[in-house]
């Protein structure tokens, strides 16, 4: 199967559950196809290597950040719910991408606070409320010159109001808030 046919398979599947399911823990809550394209761009267009992405859910949007990739470049993804793990291991290995993505089971916090990897493009997509008690944490792991990008910045914007406004202030970074998908905040690190 080609990885557009299986995006748009994932895609409907991602609306159809999320439509018909009531338990939050058990919604996709997948991002948009314009998100994914444009995470694409920017992986390409920074030429990352080292992807962090926080909440997997099924793999859709670890499929566009690894396919984006350059042929040594990996994705971290860090999800704690099994059952989306099992799934996101599924689509890596229908998309043939499975060596390009490194799964990890564990509470994002105490893998940012673990790990001694440093990363050149991270993406957030994951329980908004905890963000910002990992985010200096987050930073130390950015590489200089590296991006962050924070998804549902405009349809959680109140949710994430002390996170943005947080970034905002510190030295060094330059950021911004794009109308896609859900609204996308950029993090630059200079």
């Amino acid at each position: 199967m080609s990885l557009a046919l299986l995006l748009a398979e994932l895609e409907a599947l991602g609306e159809q559950n999320d439509a018909t399911e009531s338990d939050r823990s058990k919604k996709l809550l997948n991002i948009t196809r314009d998100t994914g394209e444009f995470l694409s761009v920017m992986v390409k267009a920074t030429r990352a290597e080292n992807v962090l992405e926080i909440g997997t859910s099924n793999g859709y949007s670890t499929l566009w950040l690894a396919s984006s990739l350059p042929a040594a470049g990996k994705v971290v993804t860090v999800e704690k719910q099994t059952d989306k793990i099992t799934m996101a291991t599924e689509n890596f290995v229908r998309a043939g991408l499975q060596d390009r993505i490194e799964q990890v089971q564990e509470d994002a916090r105490e893998f940012i606070q673990s790990t001694d990897l440093s990363f050149d493009f991270i993406f957030l997509d994951a329980d908004r409320s905890a963000y910002m008690d990992y985010i200096d944490l987050l930073l130390s792991k950015l590489s200089t010159g590296g991006v962050l990008v924070c998804d549902n910045a405009i349809s959680h914007r109140h949710e994430l109001e002390a996170f943005t406004d947080y970034l905002c202030r510190q030295e060094g970074l330059t950021t911004c808030l794009l109308p896609v998908g859900k609204g996308e905040f950029v993090v630059y690190k200079a």
